[in-house]
């Protein structure tokens, strides 16, 4: 059965798509996304660097690891690089892949690629784009993750996953 558009964003496209269950006819939703980045980035002087920003969908503030879509014909490590730096003012480090996670395999299409970041530095003012402005830069001693993610001060869940991948490998 053929999927159709039911709305269009400049993030997003969600689609409908027709399937026969037991139950009889579903019309099942379908997230078109662009794929995202996230960066577990860490200073020279092994602090974690952090956003602390609103996030619409829960009329909250987040503290998470900075990231955030691919554009257009760019790799996810040149994203990886470009979020960082706009977002904290970041980078300059050694850039490692952490591997990929589908982001809500239940409707969406997209996946997050993870990476590391270390001997991070501050190269200028963060470049904060629409919606944005209310973005902090934290800086956290490496050693306190463990404690964050167990209290749930990081509550993001791709954050979480790339954090506690970053963890893993350093066993």
């Amino acid at each position: 059965m053929r999927a159709r558009v039911l709305l269009e964003h400049p993030i997003l496209r969600v689609e409908g798509i027709p399937v026969q269950t037991t139950a009889g006819p579903q019309l099942y939703v379908r997230l078109r996304m662009p794929d995202w980045v996230n960066v577990v980035a860490l200073t020279e002087d092994d602090r974690l660097v952090l956003v602390r920003q609103h996030r619409f969908g829960i009329d909250q503030e987040t503290l998470e690891i900075p990231g955030g879509c691919v554009d257009p014909g760019e790799t996810p490590a040149e994203a990886a690089v470009r979020e960082l730096r706009e977002e904290t003012g970041y980078g300059g480090g050694a850039l490692a892949p952490m591997g990929v996670v589908w982001s809500n395999p239940a409707i969406q299409d997209n996946r997050t690629w993870l990476f590391a970041m270390r001997g991070a530095r501050r190269l200028g003012a963060p470049e904060l784009g629409p919606g944005e402005q209310d973005l902090r830069v934290e800086l956290r001693p490496r050693a306190a993750l463990p404690g964050m993610l167990e209290r749930g001060a990081i509550d993001h869940a791709l954050a979480v996953v790339a954090l506690q991948r970053f963890l893993l490998r350093q066993r």
